[in-house]
């Protein structure tokens, strides 16, 4: 049982996570099976992204699992990828004021699933309703739940609340009905440890068009100034297309850092408003808490907390370091080179 209300809240975003997997692996069960699948189907375009079939698929399955929830929880304001233009949903007594504001992203990491490539991630985080001031730092409780490809019958999951450590958790997964948090094996979290990049996984996000050049002078002038620039591959990139995902890369010991720095990479680019190239949004980083209090080092680019406000907007850059070490070692090569492109402050 949770001993307090943030901790309900945690569990409860777990169990929506797990149905929100049950009804993903569902699909991609059966586009498997049946050979053929419109899962890749662009169907919108909303909330600064391109919105595909299978996303749409998994909406009615968190609006009926929030509806739901008892009156504590209400009203409710949603906050998701594909909930319209300003990507919003108030469940509860129209007209009461707001009580909570909860984010999420039902599936961070589309375009690998949707083609049966890799596991993407169901992201979500709560917070008390402060209105328009109401940011990812005021989160109380968040989770990240992978969401497996066809061929992948084990997935994890990961659960927080504020002031307490990250618990993982390993599923089965099943397509008739979301496993139970009892069925899971619980295990620990450690980031990695080491204090440098030697045979290390460090990305610096190019994993679109548009801003792939930045992304490689940047990725250079770290392994220059961090002596791995050898003829022999001494550092490994891994372009994950989910920031869940690679939030868990960090989580788990697998990366060094990752550095997602593309609406810094548009102001450099001179672009603005609707003309930027694609960035990750506040829903992309809801698994924000989970991370941090995983021991993750998270950070705005420009070496200060990373925060962002609740819409579906935003553009958001971000760092994560698997410890200070690594912090300490790149951050200033970062921040030099974000200074000599003329940028010293988040946009």
């Amino acid at each position: 049982m949770p001993e307090s209300e943030n901790e309900a809240w945690g569990e409860r975003l777990l169990t929506l996570g797990l149905a929100v997997q049950s009804k993903v692996t569902h699909l991609v069960q059966k586009a498997f099976r049946d050979g053929t699948s419109t899962l890749a189907d662009a169907v919108s375009e909303e909330g600064g992204d391109r919105i595909y079939r299978i996303d749409r698929e998994v909406e009615a399955t968190i609006e009926d699992a929030i509806a739901g929830w008892p009156d504590e929880c209400m009203p409710l304001l949603l906050i998701a990828e594909g909930m319209g233009h300003d990507g919003r949903h108030t469940f509860g007594t129209p007209g009461e004021k707001t009580r909570w504001r909860l984010i999420i992203d039902p599936i961070d990491g589309t375009r690998m699933l949707m083609y049966d490539k890799r596991s993407a991630w169901f992201l979500a985080a709560v917070c008390p309703d402060k209105g328009e001031a109401t940011t990812l730092a005021d989160s109380i409780a968040s989770v990240m739940v992978e969401l497996p490809p066809s061929k992948q019958n084990l997935a994890d999951a990961f659960m927080t609340s504020a002031g307490r450590t990250t618990r993982g958790f390993r599923f089965c997964v099943n397509e008739s009905q979301p496993p139970g948090i009892d069925e899971a094996v619980e295990f620990p979290l450690r980031p990695s440890s080491k204090l440098d990049l030697q045979d290390g996984f460090a990305t610096v996000l190019s994993m679109f068009p548009g801003t792939r050049k930045l992304a490689a002078e940047l990725a250079e002038r770290i392994a220059e100034r961090c002596d791995v620039m050898t003829s022999l591959p001494t550092v490994f990139d891994d372009q994950y297309i989910s920031c869940g995902g690679l939030m868990y890369q960090l989580m788990t010991g697998r990366d060094l850092y990752c550095l997602d720095l593309r609406p810094q990479f548009n102001q450099i680019l001179g672009r603005a408003n609707d003309n930027r190239f694609i960035e990750s949004h506040p829903y992309d980083l809801a698994g924000l808490l989970t991370a941090e209090n995983a021991g993750v080092n998270m950070t705005d680019g420009f070496g200060q907390p990373l925060d962002a406000p609740l819409d579906v907007r935003t553009g958001v850059g971000w760092c994560g370091y698997a410890n200070s070490t690594i912090r300490d070692l790149v951050e200033p090569i970062v921040l030099e080179w974000l200074a000599e492109k003329g940028i010293t402050e988040s946009p």
